[in-house]
């Protein structure tokens, strides 16, 4: 089974975390939080800065690792490092997801949360 390595950014602002719907693909409509693929020679801070400028047009600061996730998905294996963030920049243009929102810990469960981030949501809480 192949393996995809990604980054994911869990944006923080107050009592507040960014959520992502995707616009896309198998997962399309299912909620993320936001990131993508690490290139060839990038650290997974790097990865993250890049994904988040092209997905959201943002500019992030990368903060600490809160976890990696391992999921098996029915083609793949996800490696999915997720690191806090905090917006450098107040503005976001969903380039790639079709919806967005800010959720408190307490609406957490509110949105339908891929399988991979599930885990992340409970360690969130």
């Amino acid at each position: 089974m192949k393996t995809i390595e990604v980054v994911a950014a869990i944006i923080k602002k107050d009592d507040k975390i960014f959520a992502t719907q995707r616009g896309y693909g198998d997962f399309k409509d299912g909620w993320e939080f936001p990131g993508g693929k690490i290139e060839p020679g990038e650290t997974p801070e790097q990865a993250l800065v890049r994904e988040i400028k092209e997905e959201l047009e943002a500019e992030i600061k990368v903060g600490e690792l809160i976890t990696t996730v391992e999921y098996d998905y029915p083609n793949f294996h996800l490696t999915m490092h997720c690191f806090m963030c905090e917006l450098v920049s107040e503005e976001i243009t969903l380039v790639e997801h079709e919806a967005a929102r800010w959720l408190t810990y307490d609406q957490l469960d509110e949105v339908d949360w891929l399988p991979a981030d599930i885990e992340v949501v409970e360690k969130l809480k």
